[in-house]
């Protein structure tokens, strides 16, 4: 009879074990592992601005030094402040960091845009909330400047200068020419291209130049949007008039050989130009160029 009841007792043990093995394990709700998920990504940058009213006798300078940041910071979150006097009273915003805040723009991916101004990518997408497709960025560590934010030429130029990509005959920068034999810094990029290749534009604009240049030779120069500027040299002939408007993808001329090539293999010069006070300075065309191609 003892062990007839201990049998029993058995039995009921090894059911309720079975029923626990059968049962689905319990689910992890996901108010449990949200703590870690914002311990992993913190809340933007652009959600934790601070609100600074302004008061008698305090400056862009003053302000910038009470929050550990740069005037120029300042100044591009808060364009009310690029107007003389500051208003007393007013509310500006203050970021936790030195940076600019970026809007990106429609079509293109985050990377782009940090890839574009250089900063990294990792970093960008930690402080930005780890948000897969953010609209607007906060870039740490670019400045502001007086002209406005630093644009990449990936913002306002978005086509290649000929039909197909192409070998980078002689890069820019400090380079040595091969036909003079010494290093002279090369203002863009020579693309190699037989003669009487299509030339294109890579962006809407208007043609500032179009003529003959010593050096350049036969040279197109089309004035785009937010102070960027591209010129195609060494043409074998033009196809535009200074004035008028071109869009992307609009033949400009054809690759030649004309003025002084910097090698004897048929290209196509290529430079983006950026406005300023000292009139158009070249840009390294490389951050542009290794998105587009």
């Amino acid at each position: 009879m003892r062990f007839q009841r201990l049998g029993i007792v058995l039995l009921g043990l090894m059911g309720s074990l079975i029923g626990m093995l059968a049962s689905p394990l319990p689910s992890i709700k996901s108010q449990e592992v949200q703590p870690e998920a914002e311990a992993v990504c913190p809340t933007p940058v652009l959600s934790r601005l601070k609100r600074h009213r302004i008061a008698a006798g305090e400056t862009v300078d003053s302000i910038a030094r009470q929050y550990n940041l740069i005037p120029a910071t300042l100044l591009g979150m808060n364009p009310i402040l690029q107007r003389q006097p500051v208003a007393i009273g007013q509310e500006i915003l203050i970021p936790p960091y030195n940076g600019i805040q970026v809007e990106v723009p429609p079509g293109r991916q985050w990377q782009e845009v940090a890839k574009a101004y250089q900063a990294r990518p990792d970093v960008v997408f930690e402080i930005n909330g780890c948000q897969t497709q953010p609209t607007v960025l906060f870039l740490p560590g670019v400045n502001w400047s007086p002209k406005g934010p630093p644009i990449p030429a990936l913002f306002v130029l978005s086509g290649y200068p000929l039909p197909q990509p192409t070998t980078i005959q002689m890069g820019y920068g400090w380079q040595l020419n091969p036909v003079l034999g010494r290093v002279v810094f090369h203002s863009g990029l020579d693309l190699i291209a037989t003669v009487g290749t299509p030339v294109l534009s890579v962006g809407a604009g208007k043609i500032a130049f179009a003529g003959e240049r010593e050096g350049y030779g036969k040279l197109v120069v089309v004035n785009h949007g937010s102070g960027k500027q591209t010129r195609f040299a060494h043409l074998d002939n033009i196809g535009v008039k200074v004035g008028q408007s071109v869009n992307l993808g609009d033949v400009l001329g054809t690759v030649g050989t004309t003025g002084q090539p910097d090698s004897k293999v048929s290209h196509l010069h290529f430079e983006i130009r950026y406005n300023s006070d000292l009139g158009w300075i070249a840009e390294d065309p490389n951050p542009y160029f290794k998105v587009r191609r």
